[in-house]
């Protein structure tokens, strides 16, 4: 009776600024390309993707009306309940893919050792997900320089825990992909060992790493049978920026409107992801936005869009 309530009384609700131009222009892409942002849950996207005044515990159900994907936080900070897990799935259509970060603690506290109880129960409480689960993050952190001068440069530490751990990964059932901030440790040795493990490496527009065109120059990066790509940009100097503006009286909200223009390197990265996927056009491809990319993750998701139809 309720939905049917709601449903009566859409038509008076406002709509989203943005709603309908972020579905059409995704309309034409592949059904093999999955578009998302990194959250759901910015109140700042109130009045653009979500009506203005809606629950925040609604708003993934608006966000499934715009998106088919999204990549999930906040299970980077703690492994979720089961039935947060369930609230998710009953939220959003069968189609809809969820992309989850795997929890800090197996990928930073205990650095791969001595964890797969907790990896057990992370991917036990994920896996009623279904068909809408889609790949596992495991993102690591940069090292340093003045921290540890040898592993910056060649990250050998990190593949010999890296080679221990991936055998217990269940590859066979799930996807996972895995996301370095080190440029140097992406090189050929790395990319075997993610290869015989059928583990994506994660391909990452962020300040430390090289763009899409400079790593396929010197080697293939596909080490799995799907793609997944990060436009994340740079944290620090985004944060710094916004505030600037905030501070000063020209924006009222964080991160409702793109405030860096990234649409020639959007479009570089389309051209060299079409150029990748013309030779294997059957990879499942996942690409997702964070607002601190260019300052509103669903602006750069349309113009990537944009610019894969533009391509075509």
């Amino acid at each position: 009776m309720i939905s049917e309530q709601q449903d009566l009384f859409a038509h008076l609700i406002p709509q989203p600024r943005d709603l309908e131009r972020l579905r059409q222009v995704q309309a034409g892409l592949p059904p093999n390309l999955h578009l998302g942002t990194t959250s759901w849950t910015n109140p700042d996207w109130e009045g653009l993707i979500y009506p203005p005044g809606t629950p925040s515990q609604d708003y993934l159900e608006h966000y499934a009306k715009a998106f088919g994907a999204v990549e999930i936080d906040s299970t980077w900070y703690r492994i979720p309940s089961a039935k947060a897990v369930e609230g998710w799935q009953r939220r959003v259509p069968e189609h809809f893919h969820f992309a989850v970060k795997v929890p800090r603690l197996i990928t930073h506290e205990r650095n791969l050792v001595d964890c797969q109880g907790e990896m057990e129960e992370f991917l036990g409480i994920m896996r009623p997900l279904g068909s809408r689960l889609g790949p596992l993050l495991l993102q690591f952190e940069y090292i340093a320089r003045g921290r540890d001068a040898g592993e910056h440069e060649t990250g050998e530490q990190f593949r010999r825990r890296l080679a221990a751990f991936l055998p217990h990964l269940p590859t066979d059932q799930l996807r996972f992909t895995l996301e370095v901030r080190n440029a140097k440790w992406v090189r050929p040795e790395l990319l075997e060992l993610l290869r015989d493990h059928r583990v994506a490496l994660a391909l990452t527009s962020y300040y430390t790493m090289p763009d899409l065109a400079a790593l396929r120059a010197r080697l293939d990066p596909v080490s799995a049978d799907f793609l997944y790509l990060r436009f994340l940009g740079d944290r620090k100097g985004m944060d710094e920026h916004v505030n600037e503006q905030i501070q000063s009286g020209r924006k009222q909200r964080h991160w409702d409107e793109l405030v860096w223009d990234r649409r020639e390197e959007t479009g570089r990265w389309v051209a060299e992801l079409k150029a990748l996927l013309t030779q294997r056009p059957d990879l499942e491809t996942y690409v997702f936005f964070n607002n601190h990319y260019a300052g509103y993750a669903p602006g750069s998701l349309e113009l990537f869009a944009q610019a894969w139809a533009a391509g075509t």
